[in-house]
């Protein structure tokens, strides 16, 4: 077990990587609204420091709005082959426009057009329209001409608690639990199963 859990996430993380798992970084995002009201859903981790855990996605979807709203978020990473789970819970904030723009550029050309045309969570009228807005998108756009969308970009996590779990038999499964203390330090315990 190491003393800062960035750094024993990293080794798990590159352990579920090794393990051939499908899309290791495949995590659930928990936000809520101004309610109190908790939404859950699949995103992809893109990118990890000590500064937090990064994804993207249009501010204007419902996410995007929950985040802005209440900057909180709980993360779940689930790999089943291995038996182990890292939950993450943290505040929130977007990532400047520079790294908004350096993701977004590194995308496939079609992958950025999508992005563009997609107003995310917002109802459609019908089951062609996606295609025809991304058809017509695709004929004005040349892979060096399409800018990245203001209503687009990342979120950082930046965590104050962690919890690993491993899998066990008999259920004595181990789990430690990280707390980010005043001082910013880890307070380290050993949950009970």
């Amino acid at each position: 077990m190491e003393e800062n859990p960035f750094e024993f996430f990293q080794f798990w993380f590159k352990e579920a990587i090794d393990s051939g798992i499908s899309e290791p970084n495949a995590m659930a995002l928990s936000t809520c609204d101004k309610m109190g009201n908790i939404s859950s859903r699949i995103v992809l981790l893109k990118e990890m420091d000590a500064g937090g855990f990064v994804f993207y996605t249009n501010y204007d979807s419902t996410k995007g709005r929950q985040l802005i709203e209440h900057p909180q978020a709980a993360l779940l990473f689930w790999w089943q082959s291995l038996e182990r789970q890292v939950k993450i819970h943290g505040r929130v904030e977007k990532v400047s426009a520079a790294e908004s723009d350096s993701y977004f550029n590194s995308r496939p050309f079609e992958s950025r057009v999508g992005a563009s045309v997609s107003a995310q969570s917002q109802p459609i009228p019908d089951d062609n329209y996606l295609e025809r807005a991304f058809a017509e998108a695709l004929s004005q756009h040349l892979p060096d001409t399409i800018t990245r969308p203001s209503h687009w970009g990342g979120f950082r996590v930046i965590p104050d608690k962690f919890e690993f779990w491993q899998g066990r038999p008999n259920r004595l499964h181990d789990r430690f639990q990280y707390i980010l203390s005043e001082a910013g330090t880890w307070q380290i315990d050993r949950l009970s199963p």
